[in-house]
């Protein structure tokens, strides 16, 4: 119990202060500058244009960038004079919180055209206005997108400015085809967006291949293309998922449930800063967000190391941009009034994030024509390792070893499993490759990282080419390790110095954020000719360091410890990964749960004794069984009754015509009481003269003439003794408890007169 005393109460006791967690850099967002081009024909039908209208609410509200900047405006085809192919809808806004607030509100001003108010769809007219908005007055540095949205195919039969009607069709052709070269001129990327079966499919990917083809990264995902769905509901889901691509952002899409409700979304560790999106249908739907760990965030300011942007409350739709997110689930609950429950409410997020490498050669000091094994690892910013191949698709990874002496290698890094690769899909890309035999002098390889959505990110490592034999040679054995904050993991250094002079070797862990682990001890100076095995520690940092990235899962810290010679030009020994999952402390029953079963075990225990101690006590005092036995002042038994279960274990009974025909008969609250003694015999309660003591072989007196004693047990008497089976039997006196030692042999005369 004091042993367990003072567990608990160090438990319970008040932690230090602990170091301050180290601040992460601050995130660069990339702009984009685009526009939103929305068919407004006559052949839209209400839902089709209320889907329009939400979609390009999600990617202007949803953009995660405050930089940015949007324009949206509407077209159909004007045929008549005072008739316009294209309606204005949102001025050129930036997308900081103000705007974001203003583009979510006009939006809300496009419409479908009645049939005299030009009902055709001008490609033409809709894609002169887009390049116009986006190349007027901005800056040229930055990506310009044009979103077409659509449900038919060109028509602009009806539309004078094309000329004789005969010829419309024709130099329709010809405009657009003007105009798709002008966009691709000015820079201007082209993603068409088809819904419903009229658009020609053809014609949608003519008009994304006719405008920029580069696009913000040299990948072929954010190459522009056409997409297609089959109707309305598709809409904005696919819009997301292409203004995704051309914004290189990630992209997930959530469930889609009616209030209430609860909906959930991931947002992936390499994410700093997305935006979740929530489409609600009725503008009445409230709408709260609660993070990984089941906390309500904030719609404003900031809230645990995250700033959190709400924008388009008062909307059909709704976004919360997030910088510096807690990675996990994200849950979004919806909740509405009676009436306002018959749409459903969809979630995605749209995020952009940093993905960093960490590269190492085994041996980082290679000789000439020797075989190195170069690795690069995927982190997040901080140093955390990357496990989930999903947070990384589409990933590119490029390396290149450079030196004297040789010209520059090309290397394959692969994460396949195939050797020298040691495992597939694990976040860890290797290759091989042979030094040079012309090498001489510094070795450099270089990785480069490319995703859309992420940060390219170029990773180098230096080394030199080895002589012959190093003055200094090293094995370091650092066992992958599965620890808690605050925790050590413990391994060793073999260190063979075959110099004249001492060397003194320099220890640190790289590549992730400073403060995260630490080695000690931090320099070992090895003396000449010595050969020795050192012991390190790598510490992990404290829980206040981690903050609330440390769930349940964990995290993984995929560091690097790097040994260098400072004796012998700063000359790198070892660079080998080390890997550590840094799961929370154990709670109280984690760690004790041992001495809690056990302790649960013992009360068990100790319960099933009382009981036993209990209901053997019960059954040494249960009067059941006992036969009672009443005698006359010859001694003759008069008769024989069976004790049954009593009450509080007395059996009560009473004795009933005692001058007549005495016998004993069972009465609740009877002046008589008895119950077994623990010692043997019996105890004999008397109303008003407390209780004796009737031994085995003893009696005790009920009345003047009449005596109480114990007969033979009979526990599994099964018939009723009549008065021809009953023999009388004198009673033995006790000396210590009979009142009446009387002896003699009754006959049978003497029994049956009282019957």
């Amino acid at each position: 119990m004091l042993g367990g005393a003072t567990v608990l109460m160090s438990l319970l006791a008040p932690p230090g202060p602990g170091p301050v967690p180290a601040a992460a850099s601050e995130p660069a967002f990339t702009s984009v500058n685009y526009a939103v081009a929305v068919d407004e024909s006559a052949s839209l039908a209400p839902e089709d244009m209320k889907a329009e209208k939400a979609a390009a609410a999600r990617i202007a509200l949803g953009d995660v960038s405050s930089s940015s900047h949007v324009t949206v405006f509407g077209f159909a085809a004007a045929e008549s004079g005072d008739q316009r192919a294209v309606d204005p809808v949102c001025p050129r806004t930036t997308l900081d919180a103000a705007g974001r607030e203003a583009v979510g509100a006009c939006v809300g001003k496009l419409r479908s055209r009645k049939k005299d108010e030009g009902t055709g769809t001008d490609f033409p007219s809709a894609i002169r206005q887009g390049v116009h908005e986006l190349s007027t007055g901005t800056d040229p540095s930055e990506p310009r997108v044009l979103f077409l949205l659509t449900d038919g195919e060109m028509d602009v039969t009806g539309s004078p400015q094309y000329g004789d009607p005969a010829h419309r069709e024709a130099e329709g052709e010809r405009q657009l085809e003007l105009e798709l070269k002008n966009a691709a001129a000015q820079r201007v990327q082209i993603w068409p967006l088809g819904f419903g079966p009229a658009p020609d499919k053809a014609q949608l990917d003519r008009m994304a291949a006719g405008g920029y083809q580069k696009g913000c990264v040299e990948l072929p995902s954010a190459r522009p293309t056409a997409g297609k769905v089959s109707g309305a509901k598709d809409v904005g889901p696919m819009l997301e998922k292409i203004f995704a691509a051309a914004h290189c952002l990630r992209y997930e899409q959530g469930p889609s449930k009616r209030p209430p409700a609860t909906l959930e979304i991931g947002i992936s560790p390499l994410a700093t800063v997305g935006s979740i999106v929530v489409d609600k249908g009725d503008p009445a739907v409230r709408i709260t967000y609660l993070d990984p760990s089941g906390h309500p965030v904030p719609t404003s300011g900031t809230y645990r190391k995250s700033r959190f942007e709400l924008a388009g409350a008062g909307g059909p739709v709704e976004a919360l941009r997030i910088i510096d997110p807690v990675p996990g689930v994200w849950k979004v609950k919806a909740e509405a009034a009676e009436g306002h429950r018959s749409l459903p409410v969809g979630v995605s997020v749209l995020w952009q994030g940093e993905l960093r490498g960490s590269i190492t050669m085994d041996p980082p000091s290679p000789q000439a024509g020797q075989k190195t094994t170069v690795t690069m690892r995927l982190q997040t910013r901080e140093g955390y390792e990357i496990k989930d191949p999903r947070d990384y698709e589409g990933l590119r990874v490029s390396s290149e070893l450079t030196g004297d002496g040789f010209a520059p290698l090309e290397l394959r890094l692969a994460d396949d499993g195939k050797a020298p690769d040691p495992g597939k899909s694990d976040g860890s890309f290797t290759g091989s490759v042979t030094i040079p035999k012309s090498a001489s002098g510094a070795l450099k390889v270089s990785g480069t990282l490319t995703a859309s959505g992420l940060s390219a990110d170029t990773r180098s490592e230096g080394g030199q080419i080895a002589p012959g034999v190093l003055p200094v040679t090293t094995a370091l054995t650092l066992p992958a390790a599965d620890t808690h904050p605050g925790a050590t993991v413990t391994g060793t250094l073999a260190v063979h110095n075959t110099s004249s002079s001492p060397h003194t070797l320099r220890l640190s862990v790289a590549d992730l954020q400073p403060g995260l682990l630490s080695i000690t001890p931090a320099q070992i100076v090895v003396e000449p000719g010595k050969s020795e095995t050192r012991e390190v520690t790598v510490e992990v940092a404290p829980e206040g360091v981690f903050g609330d990235r440390l769930g349940d899962d964990g995290l993984r810290l995929g560091g690097t410890v790097t040994v260098v010679d400072t004796t012998d030009s700063g000359r790198t020994l070892v660079r080998s990964p080390l890997s550590v999952r840094v799961t929370p402390e154990p709670g109280i029953w984690d760690t004790y749960w041992w001495a809690f079963l056990s302790a649960a075990a013992l009360l068990a225990l100790a319960v099933v004794a009382a009981l036993a101690l209990l209901r053997q006590r019960r059954s040494r005092r249960d009067p059941f069984g006992l036969v009672l036995q009443l005698v006359s002042e010859d001694g003759d038994i008069l008769g024989e009754h069976p004790a049954g279960h009593g009450h509080k274990q007395w059996y009560e009974f009473a004795v009933v015509e005692p001058h007549r025909s005495p016998r004993i008969e069972r009465r609740n609250h009877g002046p008589y009481a008895v119950r077994r003694s623990p010692e043997g015999g019996a105890v004999l309660r008397r109303r008003g003269a407390g209780k004796t003591r009737l031994p085995a072989n003893g009696r005790v007196p009920l009345t003047e003439a009449l005596s109480l004693s114990l007969g033979e047990e009979t526990r599994t008497r099964t018939r009723t003794r009549t008065p021809s089976d009953r023999r009388p039997r004198p009673a033995t006196p006790d000396s210590a408890t009979a009142t009446a030692p009387a002896t003699g042999e009754g006959g049978s005369g003497g029994y049956g007169s009282y019957l």
